[in-house]
């Protein structure tokens, strides 16, 4: 018996058929449709982050944040260019005696008055630079001899040094409680300050004296 079927047709289609339909529908499909990606679409600014690497934490201290913008300075040309600048004038004005930019230790009216006196005045301890050179170099030549005399010649004028800075130190107080009776001076503290003052080479003495040796100071 025979069912009613289309004529020209069968119940199953043959394989070479098939094949081409998946063919075809699978280039029409590449043709027309773009596959996700997954993902959103980055933002401008997050791009150009990872372009840039990647940011630091942000500081969990002020202390580490100002080490933090030092360091971003420092690798600045142009302020490695301002500081030694600023230190060339820093290191001028110091040496001119300008209050603002001396250390502690030499600010105010008493400490610039002993500067005075020690400078008025010309000092053995200004020696003591060049006695060390000089010991030094004693030490290095073979000879006993000349090392013995250097030795003694060296320890008779420390006592000497300290025996004039000693004195130095007591009449430089006894002025300054003279010209300010009403500071606390500390006899230690000034005599300490003008033995250090007058042991340097008068060159090289920051602030440069204001006073030439012999000058009166009033």
């Amino acid at each position: 018996m025979r069912f009613l079927r289309r004529s020209g047709t069968t119940t199953e289609d043959s394989p070479e058929a098939t094949s081409a339909e998946v063919a075809q529908g699978i280039e029409s499909h590449n043709r027309g449709y773009t596959p996700g990606k997954g993902k959103a679409t980055p933002k401008r600014r997050e791009a150009e982050g990872k372009r840039r690497g990647p940011v630091a934490p942000p500081p969990r201290t002020m202390r580490e944040a100002m080490k933090r913008n030092r360091e971003l300075r420092k690798s600045n040309p142009q302020y490695r260019a301002e500081r030694r600048a600023q230190a060339r004038e820093r290191q001028q004005r110091m040496a001119e005696g300008d209050e603002r930019y001396l250390l502690p230790r030499d600010k105010g009216p008493v400490k610039a008055y002993v500067r005075d006196l020690v400078d008025s005045r010309r000092n053995l301890l200004g020696l003591f630079m060049p006695l060390a050179i000089l010991v030094f170099v004693a030490l290095l030549i073979p000879y006993p001899a000349i090392q013995q005399y250097a030795t003694l010649m060296c320890t008779l004028l420390l006592l000497a040094m300290a025996f004039e800075g000693f004195m130095a130190g007591r009449r430089i107080t006894k002025q300054v409680r003279e010209k300010f009776p009403k500071e606390t001076v500390n006899g230690r503290s000034v005599g300490w300050y003008a033995f250090v003052r007058a042991s340097q080479i008068r060159k090289l003495r920051v602030p440069k004296p204001r006073v030439k040796p012999g000058e009166a100071v009033s």
